[in-house]
């Protein structure tokens, strides 16, 4: 095990993936030659590997620093009472304390997670996370519910700048149709929490769940100060080094399919640590449920050919929940399968 520094505990001797690093400051202020750079950047990375990093982003680090003390009561409860919302096959939301236990079940857990809601963007009420946590999490968990409430949010505006951002960097001519299309989304938090590992080799880590790539569209990732992610690009894996401050994004599946391939669905991994416990979070944004995801017509000309199907997001989720699972070629999967449905 190698320390990059006194606070990062990198798994193994990999190279850093060395991904832009990414200062919003300046686009969100406005300035022209900072939105270029920034542009540029987010073009290298998203079609190279698909993840980048952002500092100065406008989240407010007490909101990010909230999340991840509010959670650990919840972690440290007793099994029982953790088992009593306890994720159900057919449903996002829950807690789960084997991750992907139906699917992989020949090693040990090494991680805990709690699916704390869906956020809808334009939802009938501005209370829906804290809804949650009082209703089904408990009235003990009401002030961490709101701190939620604020960060999704929170993640909510930022995807949007995100979306500008990556519409910029395609060279679109009308930016403002790509954060369109995702206003009227929803997202899904994943909170994890990774306790002491005293035996990395029997765990559920780098081959359990296997290496994926996110179905959904954007994925923001509040890693903290452990890394434990891992890329994989040029033929090799790479460490992601967390950044004070940073949140990691990454483009997803969907994602992919809009940009007509142009942008990758980045390959990553999870892998287990032996002396540290960790909380994570990850907000997954996808269009609403029922909105047709298509390739840009404006990208489908520049590339002379339509790359992928059509496909609602309702679909895809209940293909990687009901019929398939996620991992490096999920999309491919689907493509095939929504073929063979077209034929019968």
């Amino acid at each position: 095990m190698e320390s990059s520094t006194s606070s990062t505990i990198v798994i193994e001797v990999k190279e850093e993936l060395h991904e832009p690093l990414i200062d919003l400051e300046g686009f969100l202020k406005g300035d022209e030659a900072a939105t270029v750079s920034a542009a540029k950047l987010i073009r290298e990375a998203c079609t190279t590997h698909g993840l980048f990093q952002v500092i100065n982003h406008g989240v407010d680090p007490d909101i990010l620093n909230a999340t991840e003390v509010g959670l650990y009561p919840f972690f440290n409860l007793p099994m029982s009472r953790k088992l009593s919302i306890h994720k159900k096959v057919d449903e996002l939301r829950g807690y789960s304390n084997i991750a992907h236990a139906d699917r992989f079940s020949d090693m040990l857990t090494f991680k805990e997670m709690i699916n704390t809601l869906e956020y809808h963007f334009k939802g009938e009420t501005d209370s829906e996370v804290a809804d949650y946590f009082k209703n089904v999490v408990g009235d003990d968990f009401v002030e961490t519910g709101w701190v939620f409430q604020k960060f999704c949010e929170a993640m909510r505006n930022l995807s949007m700048k995100i979306f500008k951002l990556l519409a910029i960097s395609l060279d679109f001519e009308d930016t403002f149709n790509c954060e369109k299309f995702f206003e009227d989304g929803f997202a899904f938090l994943r909170s994890f929490y990774y306790p002491v590992c005293s035996d990395s080799s029997k765990t559920i880590g780098s081959t359990s769940p296997p290496p994926h790539r996110d179905p959904t569209s954007l994925t923001i990732l509040h890693q903290g100060q452990i890394s434990r992610l891992e890329v994989f690009s040029n033929e090799k894996w790479y460490y992601v080094k967390p950044q004070p401050g940073a949140l990691v994004i990454n483009i997803g599946d969907s994602l992919m399919a809009l940009t007509n391939g142009i942008y990758k669905s980045c390959l990553h991994r999870h892998v287990a640590i032996s002396d540290k416990n960790r909380i994570s979070f990850a907000y997954f944004i996808n269009p609403r449920k029922d909105k047709l995801v298509s390739p840009i017509e404006e990208l489908i000309t520049r590339e002379g050919s339509k790359k992928y199907s059509d496909f609602k997001w309702e679909d895809f989720s209940y293909f990687t929940q009901r019929i398939d699972r996620v991992d490096t070629t999920t999309i491919e999967r689907f493509m095939k399968f929504l073929a063979l449905s077209d034929t019968k």
